[in-house]
């Protein structure tokens, strides 16, 4: 598969496949770098090894993911971002090289280990490719699914429109994974990002002159509360698509009423069986169709589950969380409209209030309809009398009082959610309530307020 894909590339030649600090490296230049690192990995770290890959999308990184894919290695792709995590991350996975490919900083070091879990072994004994993801942990520990890397790849057997597509979701996040292949497999070029701010994003997408930008609802929401896209020309966008984390439908109707010219497309993919083909049944709707070749889906007693011909193998740090018949227990909530499906949100984070059920992203999308809300997540606590109620950590633009804030928020709310919905404590914060992954974090509860 990768042979087949490093071919295409081939042909692409002169075209340019990566927009990397203002400057474009084409198909041929990308494959003179893998070319360059075949040269080292076969000097010095035996097929099939478990790598740890620092970086980013990046010439350099780009060229040596292709490489070590081609070296038949199990790949961890590592980011800054997971910080304090890094040397969690290594043991788990069970590195046995750590590969540092940031631009212009390369080097190699060997651990002194050797992989030893049968999910590793199973994957070097058929001389597969294979590739560890850590999921991002916002409501617990990080989990790592390992993927062999052959079903990865076949769904870009067949190339697609090329287009210029930002990428935006990260080295280490599958969705980045997947931009970066359906990209480079349809001879497009990947507009790389170091600032992953609202205003970083939009002068990279006026000055490479960006169609495609694959992102978070989180991001979005601020994107549209920076007024950003008003200073910069965004009119090369076609489509922009959104998954990760629940889409509120108030983020969702100011998008389509900034963005008319533009696709919106609600995307669904999980580390563990990654990224489903979708289909929106409107622009502005979060009805959506998901499934496409490979993937078979179900929904049992309210939960979605899947079944993928690209599902990982399963866990190095957890149990299985596949049926005895192989179904994959997503645990996302669903209502479903014949061939259609709404996701509600993880069951597990559905809030339990005297035996009413309470979706967070229905209260978060009501509380950003409260101008001056910049953010807000919204979580369960613990109620002797109730089970649980609803509480709101909030992040504001204004300078107004917890008590103010409260008042103004309280009587909007009234009209908008029934009374047992109104969260019955909120919390104004003053940093972000994303991560580096702009998904919104509910790790951590609420204050007293």
């Amino acid at each position: 598969m990768i042979r087949t894909l490093l071919d295409r590339m081939a042909d692409y030649g002169p075209a340019p496949a990566l927009a990397w600090e203002g400057a474009e490296v084409s198909y041929t230049g990308l494959l003179e770098r893998i070319a360059g690192w075949r040269q080292v990995f076969e000097a010095k770290i035996p097929k099939s090894s478990v790598v740890a890959l620092v970086g980013d999308f990046s010439p350099d990184s780009v060229a040596a993911l292709l490489a070590l894919i081609e070296h038949r290695c199990i790949v961890v792709p590592i980011t800054t971002a997971v910080g304090s995590q890094r040397a969690a991350f290594l043991d788990q996975a069970e590195c046995e090289w750590v590969l540092d490919a940031l631009e212009g900083k390369s080097s190699l070091e060997g651990i002194d280990r050797t992989a030893g879990h049968s999910l590793l072994l199973k994957l070097k004994a058929i001389r597969h490719p294979g590739l560890v993801l850590f999921s991002s942990g916002s409501t617990g520990k990080s989990k790592a699914a390992l993927h062999d890397f052959v079903p990865l790849l076949m769904k870009f057997e067949q190339p697609r429109a090329a287009t210029r597509t930002l990428s935006f979701l990260l080295f280490d996040h599958i969705g980045g994974v997947n931009t970066m292949f359906h990209t480079l497999s349809s001879g497009g070029c990947l507009v790389t990002v170091s600032d992953r701010s609202p205003e970083g994003v939009c002068q990279a997408i006026e000055r490479h002159r960006v169609e495609v930008l694959p992102t978070s609802p989180s991001f979005l929401n601020l994107l549209l509360l920076s007024a950003a896209d008003r200073r910069h020309d965004l009119s090369s966008l076609k489509l922009i698509t959104y998954g990760t984390e629940v889409m509120p439908e108030r983020t969702l109707q100011r998008l389509h009423e900034a963005f008319p010219w533009v696709a919106l497309k609600q995307t669904y993919g999980l580390s563990e069986l990654g990224i489903m083909r979708s289909k929106s049944r409107e622009d502005g709707s979060l009805w959506v169709k998901v499934g496409g070749e490979g993937f078979e889906t179900r929904v049992v007693d309210g939960k979605l589950e899947i079944k993928a011909r690209s599902a990982m193998l399963g866990y190095l740090n957890a149990p299985s969380p596949f049926t005895a018949d192989g179904w994959f227990q997503t645990d996302d909530a669903v209502e479903v409209d014949g061939d259609w499906i709404k996701i509600l949100g993880r069951a597990s984070e559905i809030i339990n209030v005297g035996g009413q059920k309470v979706y967070p992203a229905e209260v978060e999308s009501a509380l950003l309809a409260v101008d001056g809300v910049v953010d807000v997540v919204v979580t369960g606590q613990r109620n002797d009398l109730l089970g649980q109620i609803v509480v709101a950590r909030v992040l504001l633009s204004t300078d107004e009082t917890l008590a103010e804030f409260r008042v103004r928020a309280r009587r909007l709310l009234k009209e908008r959610l029934e009374p047992f919905k109104i969260p019955q404590k909120i919390e104004l914060v003053a940093h972000d309530l994303h991560g580096a992954r702009f998904k919104k974090v509910r790790a951590s509860s609420a204050a007293e307020s």
